[in-house]
């Protein structure tokens, strides 16, 4: 294949890929836990395909935001999606963020809008990582991780964070 040449996507068919590849990308993610070898097996060549094609067109970053490149007047264009469970929202969020718990957003995804940017983010980014992923490889194209997630975001200076790193020195 020429390297200037972009695969064409294969999209994940059936409810078995999609469980499969949610399950390998789960374990694989989760850190300290090993994938067993039949989580791998199950995957069909389609949706491994769709895995390939998905990091043969993804760049190192162009899925993620950091607080620094969003201005506050720019969250409420935003749909900011927090994958935390429903505790920790409900303790402190990202003004204007809507709560789905991370192993809920694929099944829920139809709720998710595609006109518009959706920022997903949970403590650290690792399972908003995952979330995103999942959303890309199901078409969602416009879907970004917010890095470093809410730690992050707050010691950035939340919602002040673009304003700081934009201010005259």
């Amino acid at each position: 294949m020429t390297p200037n040449v972009p695969r064409p996507r294969s999209p994940l068919r059936g409810r078995q890929n999609r469980l499969a590849l949610s399950l390998a990308l789960s374990l694989s993610l989760l850190g300290g836990l090993a994938m067993p070898t039949a989580a791998l097996a199950q995957l069909s060549p389609a949706a491994a395909e769709s895995v390939a094609s998905y990091f043969d067109f993804i760049d190192a970053n162009g899925g993620t935001l950091m607080a620094e490149q969003i201005p506050a007047e720019d969250y409420p264009r935003l749909h900011v999606l927090d994958v935390r469970d429903a505790a920790q929202y409900a303790a402190s969020h990202i003004p204007g963020a809507v709560n789905l718990e991370w192993r809920q957003v694929f099944a829920e995804r139809a709720r998710l809008p595609r006109d518009r940017t959706v920022l997903v983010y949970c403590n650290t980014s690792s399972f908003a990582a995952q979330v995103a992923m999942a959303l890309r490889l199901d078409g969602m194209e416009n879907v970004r991780v917010l890095h470093g997630g809410y730690n992050e975001w707050k010691a950035r200076g939340g919602l002040a964070a673009h304003a700081r790193a934009t201010a005259p020195k």
